[in-house]
């Protein structure tokens, strides 16, 4: 008998996380193709038309997230992450073809483009945490993170690589070009194998076991584990989950706590520079938004650090921590360019790009990489799948109306004065987690399961 080969877990970390490069490169390409896109259709004086076209992607994100989430709870969460990238092709290349001021086709290849960024943003946080072993989850998770902004810089380089070339031809190529880590995340997932918590909860022990000795150090922790989930399963077996057993007394207080950090991080308006950098430069500065494409590049190399630093202090701090800091320093990085703008009217306007950078460096190490890790740990297994998705669906909902309404918001107000909207948001997600966020790092997933069990008890007996 043929012993069957093992998988390095380097490989099953690496490509678990794949699937943040797409994501990253779908949500940080239009920042690059915008203005030659803007030029190419004469689009300079319609925001309307440029916020739809940028958030359509997250409109489908938003039904991508539901909708993967509660299918991978039937299907498993690997056969929806290789579906998810065969969406990621086809809907690039339906963008990069999109006819001549064909506004409609561009939305609708992006929302399709969205259902698979949506899938991907609920999948590999979910998948991530199901694989990594409780001490090292924060990091694990956090590689998420790191995928994520390596595929938004990847995307802003060819951006700026791209951008002597015709202009029809520009933005064209860099929409295209996603399709080819969409081939590269579909052959590596191939290889992959299923979550052990997956497998438990569907009775494939054996499977589980062998895929945990992949992963996992020796055979005493694989059975522990293994015991663990199968509890965890045992008591959930013959409950039967719906969208309401989401809000449910036992499972109330982690989904909203889950739900409440995804949708922060949106509304926080990070995407905001993110997508609209060049056009902000523009706005501040004067110069054309096509001659600003190194700005992008600036705040991915940002990105790409800080989720570094991420991972080396994720298992060192309090996630609470971090995202009070990062929150703080955000907040107030929006706040004080309109404050500054009042006292000194004649300041220098590459001042609020200065301040982007700042937030864009906090943001970075804190709510960026552990929105996903506290996705990915903060729901019990019954109900993972669903509330993943509903996380990942809030989360796309914020990042959609920033899409769309930045523009239209600066077209009739103050870049600072809309900064400093997003500011205030900041502050107030810094509030929900000292009161409604419970601390989760080095925690079992099982363990924080019964943390929220007893906050609902709490709650009843206050």
């Amino acid at each position: 008998m043929v012993q069957e080969k093992k998988i390095p877990s380097g490989f099953i970390y690496f490509f678990g996380a794949f699937g943040g490069i797409l994501f990253g490169y779908d949500i940080g390409v239009m920042t690059g193709a915008l203005p030659f896109l803007q030029s190419d259709w004469n689009l300079q004086n319609d925001p309307a038309a440029i916020g739809w076209i940028t958030s359509s992607l997250m409109l489908g994100a938003i039904f991508g997230g539901a909708m993967a989430g509660q299918i991978s709870d039937r299907l498993g969460r690997r056969k929806m992450i290789l579906i998810a990238a065969i969406v990621f092709a086809i809907g690039s290349i339906l963008a990069g073809i999109s006819p001549h001021n064909g506004i409609l086709f561009m939305i609708v290849s992006r929302v399709i483009l969205g259902l698979a960024v949506g899938a991907a943003s609920a999948l590999v946080p979910a998948y991530m945490s199901e694989m990594a072993p409780a001490r090292l989850r924060g990091r694990l998770s956090g590689i998420n993170q790191t995928m994520i902004v390596s595929g938004m810089l990847l995307s802003y380089i060819v951006a700026f690589l791209l951008k002597d070339l015709p202009e029809t031809m520009a933005w064209r190529l860099m929409l295209s070009l996603a399709a080819v880590p969409a081939l590269i995340l579909f052959l590596g997932v191939l290889k992959l194998p299923e979550s052990p918590r997956f497998l438990i909860k569907n009775n494939k022990f054996e499977e589980a076991r062998r895929v945990l000795s992949y992963i996992r150090s020796n055979k005493a922790q694989i059975e522990d584990e293994v015991t663990q989930i199968q509890e965890a399963s045992k008591k959930e077996a013959n409950q039967k989950t719906s969208w309401g057993t989401l809000l449910s007394g036992k499972y109330r207080y982690l989904v909203i706590a889950g739900v409440g950090v995804a949708a922060f991080q949106q509304f926080q308006g990070a995407n905001a520079i993110f997508y609209y950098i060049p056009l902000i430069v523009e706005n501040a500065t004067g110069n054309e938004a096509s001659s600003a494409l190194m700005w992008p590049i600036i705040q991915g190399v940002i990105l790409v650090l800080g989720s570094l630093l991420f991972l080396l202090i994720a298992d060192k701090f309090n996630r609470r921590t971090l995202l009070t800091l990062g929150g703080t320093v955000m907040g107030l990085s929006f706040m004080l360019p309109a404050i500054l703008n009042i006292i000194i009217p004649n300041a220098n306007p590459i001042m609020i790009v200065v301040f982007l950078s700042i937030y864009v460096a906090f943001y970075s190490f804190t709510w960026a990489p552990l929105t996903w890790v506290i996705v990915g740990e903060m729901f019990p297994l019954l109900i993972r799948g669903r509330a993943s998705g509903l996380a990942s669906s809030f989360n796309w909902v914020g990042s959609f109306l920033v899409g769309l309404l930045f523009p239209i918001m600066t077209a009739s107000m103050a870049q600072e004065a809309v900064f400093a909207i997003f500011g205030t948001i900041c502050l107030l997600g810094v509030l929900f987690i000292r009161t409604r966020v419970v601390e989760t790092r080095g925690r079992s997933l099982e363990e924080i399961e019964k943390i929220g069990e007893n906050q609902i008890l709490k709650e009843k007996n206050a």
